[in-house]
């Protein structure tokens, strides 16, 4: 099981993501000025957990052509060869490499993301919001994931500069899961 010390953060098992309770999202600067967020409305995502910090694992896929920002031609966009490149490159896929525990219901999950034909690491901070079984029995964990990347990483390079130096759609983008797994079997 993922742990410290002092508190158990995730009991070992098999977790799957519950998609109806979770969220993929990301937000990125449009202008320099304005905070544009969006959504992967199609996902599914594991957690392997066992009795010791080093076998945990984390890995999930998104169907890159569920991206949605409530604007269909923003959307659109965002499938091209400009940035997710849904056509030649359907999937994003994330895969743990290292799972630390930071504290007692905090832990950085290290790993590599592949997107627009692009595998580059990146580091996630997860925050365990808390464990509880449903009124039918199942065992469900919440999570809260956050991190940080340069689109530029992935190939993802359209942009364009403006008069004040700014630039039409930020580099760096933040990403936001919020997940509810539930324990299998």
């Amino acid at each position: 099981m993922i742990s410290t010390a002092r508190a158990t953060l995730v009991p070992a098992g098999i977790w799957a993501v519950d998609p109806s309770h979770s969220t993929v999202g990301f937000s990125v600067k449009h202008l320099g000025i304005a905070t544009v967020r969006g959504e992967f409305d199609e996902f599914e995502g594991t957690l392997e957990i066992d009795d010791g910090d080093a076998s945990a694992r984390a890995f999930g896929t998104v169907q890159g052509v569920s991206v949605n920002t409530k604007d269909a031609g923003r959307d659109e966009h965002l499938r091209s060869a400009d940035f997710f490149g849904v056509e030649a490159n359907p999937e994003l896929r994330f895969e743990s490499t290292r799972v630390t525990p930071v504290d007692g219901d905090t832990f950085e999950i290290e790993g590599d993301l592949s997107m627009n034909g692009v595998t580059k690491p990146v580091s996630l901070t997860a925050e365990v919001q808390g464990l509880e079984t449903d009124p039918w029995g199942n065992e469900r964990v919440g999570l809260e994931v956050r991190g940080q990347l340069n689109r530029r990483d992935w190939n993802m390079t359209f942009n364009q500069a403006l008069g004040s130096g700014n630039l039409l759609v930020g580099e760096k983008v933040k990403l936001q899961l919020d997940i509810a797994a539930v324990k299998q079997g």
